[in-house]
């Protein structure tokens, strides 16, 4: 009996309620995540340059030893693909990078023109932007209004939301293309190493063991940064590596009796 509950104020005008003050340390995480979020998406270049860093030479070596049956063969193709393959994904990938970015900012330049030249229009269009997103019409003026007062934070605004971009997209991604590349050279080894110790019909299911393993490793690391199903995760990757390799391998025993170079 008695019992008092507290009652929050339904006024509108009320004043909000204080932001607790955030010390150096809340600081610096909060404006480290979208740096932390950046490196976690070079899981791309990761899966993409170590998945084809297997089964690219795979297809290429199983291919080899089917059809000729020769260890030097297989050698030198594995390992000419290995380096070719690691040097162009690493270079494709940076200016395929180089090249996305480079139109992106274009769009930004071509927006921000906008913007300085049409500053009523863009101001409308922005209020367009937050209404879609279920800001009440009243508030989404609100805020478009308030937020022109602040250059920087309206221009970075406009463009996020209408475009879809970052305003200063990196033009330059090195470490991109080092990562591809890296990942292809090091993958390249797995289906490869078994026929410099092995006779070759024994480095040949050694090889697809070894990449078989290694694809199973892909696939979880993939499901643990991705936060996926673990074994769904592994399954898929590893269902590519099948297909691919014995792709290659009938590719490699079945063209040359085709073309009568049996």
């Amino acid at each position: 009996m008695g019992n008092k509950m507290e009652v929050r104020s339904s006024d509108p005008a009320a004043p909000p309620p204080a932001v607790p003050a955030i010390t150096a340390a809340e600081r610096t995480r909060i404006l480290g995540e979208k740096g932390r979020v950046a490196r976690l998406s070079r899981i791309r270049q990761f899966v993409f340059g170590s998945l084809d860093g297997l089964l690219v030479p795979l297809g290429v070596v199983s291919g080899v030893a089917g059809g000729t049956g020769s260890k030097k063969a297989v050698i030198v193709a594995g390992l000419a693909e290995a380096f070719a393959g690691a040097i162009s994904m690493g270079v494709g990938e940076f200016l395929a990078g180089r090249a996305e970015a480079q139109v992106q900012l274009a769009e930004v330049e071509d927006e921000l023109r906008q913007i300085r030249a049409n500053p009523q229009a863009e101001l409308h269009e922005l209020v367009v932007l937050l209404e879609d997103e279920g800001v009440p019409p009243a508030d989404a003026q609100v805020i478009a209004e308030r937020l022109s007062h602040h250059p920087q934070s309206y221009e970075k605004t406009i463009i996020e939301k209408e475009l879809g971009l970052e305003i200063a997209p990196d033009t330059v991604r090195v470490m991109d293309g080092l990562i591809m590349g890296f990942s292809y050279m090091v993958a390249s080894i797995v289906p490869l190493i078994a026929y410099f110790f092995l006779p070759i019909n024994t480095a040949f299911m050694t090889s697809l063991a070894l990449t078989f393993v290694v694809l199973i490793g892909i696939g979880v690391v993939r499901g643990k940064l991705a936060r996926l199903n673990l074994l769904k995760s592994a399954l898929e990757v590893i269902a590519v590596g099948v297909i691919s390799g014995f792709g290659g391998y009938l590719l490699g025993v079945w063209l040359p009796k085709l073309f009568g170079f049996d």
